[in-house]
């Protein structure tokens, strides 16, 4: 069984490329393989800047022969669509089978398909491949028409076995497939024979290409390490950046140079994006103060004088570089300092639109600030500190330095607002107002922060949902999703208790542009897409979006006695766990059965009555045992669960409400409810309604799958 070794080789391909690239190699061409009747043992798809190299071992020498019967029309068809199937399958009129079926005698042909030698195979598949390639963008050259993501020099293919090496004949737009590469481009550039895929690799290795991206980036990350550790120092980490770089070099060989001493200073946010973005350098930091003292740099080659020049020419464009994020720095500190301070970057923000319809950034901020003042009590906040950090929470959007490097928008705001002599609150809240931008990141926990990132996001929310632009299936340019989850997490996780409802109909009042629709309507609106993600959130909790269903149409339009309404997220997710953790009992997995039971039973009797029966059950007319026991049971489970649920203990509550279990079951299992007597049958329906409505002040468990 041949192994198949397959190799593009280019000019350099992106680093943010090759990745993708090698998996798609590697699934065209296995795919295309097993389709033609090549089955193989194992795959393998590798990438540096200049090549893309597959490996498939134990792979069919030729595909199998079969035979394919194929269905004709009946014996006693017209000739014409005889002789239309025959030249269809190739074959005559005394080659095919005549079979009995139940729809009368039907022509079969039996059609061999002998096998194929694997090389002409693997030549068709290979030449699709490339021809067909999903690049995101791709160029020609020359006066060809192949298309590839750089011009493409040569194509390596070979089948290798015990008795030697097979090319595999194929020509594409003037590129003959062989068994040659070439190694480095500067270190070792000349022609490479090669007779099998551990034959390349050994020899690539020897002319310094590495060719397994993960062991460049191991080699990368294990030098930086070592060589930082040496002197007493840390590298940053960054994982984008490492798979970048790996990306960028076929030998990686690691330097470590130095930073100016006049940059020093500089926040170290500003040094590790200033170098990541331009230069695509590593940072390195003094562990003991957090500064970013040096620098790692990755070169593609080694060098007599042990990269001295490489590192000469980098240190000279990285103080260039600098020196411009120092200007920046100095002149927004300059502004920030001054007697207008902040205020100035506040005002600049009139001149630049947040939305065509929901207006300036300036207004945006004059929203938030309102919003935040609101909020600040129910978080514990100070009400004119959080407007106060609300009001230059993003004012650096007109720094220079964010101007330079958007990424750090809301950290130099914070810098910015501890030079100009404000708090430490509202320097955080600069910072932290952003936050969650995703699932994984830290919600903000200071009271002040809480307000401003809430007041951001609500704003947000009712703003696109007053002019009605609303996230439509895949597509969510406002990031209006991440906004809700973001409101959602700050809620939950801070535990914080908030009528979200009235808050937002509130908010909408504000609006620059008013509701498309009634206020109450987009208010309702925005709060069940909140439920939507909330079921988004609970369910990455092991949460089941009935449970969360049940809990919010309980609390919506509830009875007496129920807890606050569905616009309380916080509520609902403590609601929503109790009865999750209750339901995974017997008791409450089978009390959910007995209620259903209930409910069928009362809705059916109350559809053919035409009446409702709500009240008047009177333990005075029960007849058996079991009709008292769930009297008292009834009892004793109301008086529990409803101080539970106004003091917001929910697992008392659940656990009051799974106590009904036996009880009801024991009803069940001795009565008949619709008895004959229609006094006894209205008492019992009545007592139905009692478990009802009891139930119903936890959860509607109607709303619960099974």
């Amino acid at each position: 069984m041949p192994d198949l070794l397959i190799e593009l080789f280019s000019e350099e391909i992106p680093a943010r490329m090759q990745a993708r690239a090698a998996d798609d190699l590697k699934k065209l061409v296995t795919n295309g393989l097993v389709d033609a009747g090549l089955t193989y043992a194992s795959a393998a798809a590798f990438s540096t800047p200049r090549r893309l190299t597959l490996t498939i071992e134990g792979m069919l020498d030729a595909s199998p022969s079969l035979v394919e019967e194929r269905k004709g029309p009946k014996a006693d068809a017209p000739e014409k669509a005889i002789e239309g199937f025959l030249r269809g399958a190739g074959l005559t009129r005394d080659q095919l089978e005549e079979r009995d079926t139940p729809k009368g005698k039907i022509l079969f042909a039996m059609i061999n398909k002998p096998g194929r030698p694997a090389a002409e195979i693997v030549a068709e598949v290979l030449e699709t491949t490339i021809r067909n390639f999903p690049w995101p963008k791709s160029m020609r050259w020359g006066s060809g028409s192949l298309r590839w993501v750089r011009p493409l020099h040569s194509i390596l293919c070979i089948l290798s076995a015990e008795d030697g090496a097979q090319t595999v004949p194929l020509t594409i737009d003037g590129i003959t497939a062989g068994d040659t590469t070439r190694g480095h481009r500067f270190l070792a550039p000349d022609t490479i024979t090669v007779s099998s895929f551990d034959d390349y690799s050994a020899k690539l290795k020897r002319a310094f290409v590495v060719l397994d991206p993960a062991e460049r980036r191991d080699t990368i990350w294990n030098d930086a390490t070592n060589m930082a550790f040496a002197n007493g120092l840390e590298v940053v980490e960054d994982a984008g950046l490492l798979a970048e770089v790996a990306g960028l070099v076929e030998y990686p060989v690691v330097l470590m140079g130095q930073i100016g001493d006049d940059f020093l200073g500089l926040p170290p946010e500003v040094l590790q994006t200033s170098m990541k973005e331009h230069q695509k350098f590593f940072s390195v930091r003094n562990p003991k103060s957090g500064r970013i003292e040096r620098f790692v740099t990755v070169a593609n080659r080694t060098t007599a004088d042990d990269g001295a020049t490489i590192l000469a020419g980098n240190e000279k464009v990285l103080s260039a570089r600098l020196s411009d994020a120092k200007f920046f720095w100095e002149n927004d500190l300059r502004i920030a300092q001054s007697e207008a301070g902040m205020q100035t970057w506040v005002d600049r923000l009139s001149n630049v639109t947040f939305h065509n319809k929901l207006g300036t950034q300036a207004e945006l901020i004059s929203r938030m600030e309102a919003l935040a003042g609101e909020l600040a009590p129910m978080v514990g906040a100070d009400a004119e500190e959080a407007r106060a950090a609300a009001r230059f929470a993003k004012a650096d959007l007109s720094s220079e330095m964010v101007y330079e490097f958007p990424e750090l928008q809301g950290l130099m705001g914070s810098y910015y607002a501890k030079a100009a002599g404000k708090s430490d609150a509202i320097a955080a809240a600069a910072q932290d107002h952003y936050a969650p931008l995703g699932p994984s990141d830290d919600v903000p926990t200071a009271p002040v922060s809480i307000a401003v990132a809430l007041a951001e996001k609500i704003d947000k929310l009712t703003g696109f949902w007053a002019i009605d632009e609303k996230p439509t299936g895949s597509k969510d340019p406002f990031a209006l999703r991440r906004a809700a989850l973001g409101v959602i997490r700050i809620l939950v996780e801070n535990d914080v208790s908030m009528k979200l409802r009235d808050t937002i109909l509130e908010h909408l009042s504000q609006a620059p542009a008013p509701a498309a629709g009634s206020a109450e309507d987009t208010a309702e609106n925005l709060l069940s897409f909140l439920h939507d993600r909330l079921k988004v959130y609970l369910k990455d909790q092991g949460v089941r979006h009935d449970i969360i269903d049940a809990c919010i149409s309980s609390s919506d339009g509830a009875p007496a006695g129920a807890t606050d309404g569905n616009d309380d997220l916080t509520l609902l997710v403590k609601r929503a766990k109790a009865l999750s953790e209750t339901l995974k009992t017997d008791d409450g997995e089978n009390l959910i059965q007995g209620f259903k039971r209930a409910n069928n039973i009362l809705s059916q009797a109350e559809d053919a009555d035409g009446v409702e029966y709500s009240f008047g059950a009177d333990i005075k007319f029960a007849e058996t045992e079991e009709e008292r026991a769930l009297f008292a049971a009834l009892d004793t489970a109301e008086a529990q669960i409803k101080p539970a649920m106004e003091a917001q203990d929910f697992g008392t509550a659940m656990s009051a409400m799974a106590s009904l279990r036996g009880p009801i079951d024991a009803f069940f299992d001795a009565v008949q409810v619709n008895s004959d007597n229609a006094t006894v049958r209205r008492n019992r329906l009545n007592l139905l309604s009692r478990i009802r409505t009891i139930c119903s002040s936890v959860a509607d468990l109607t709303k619960i799958d099974g």
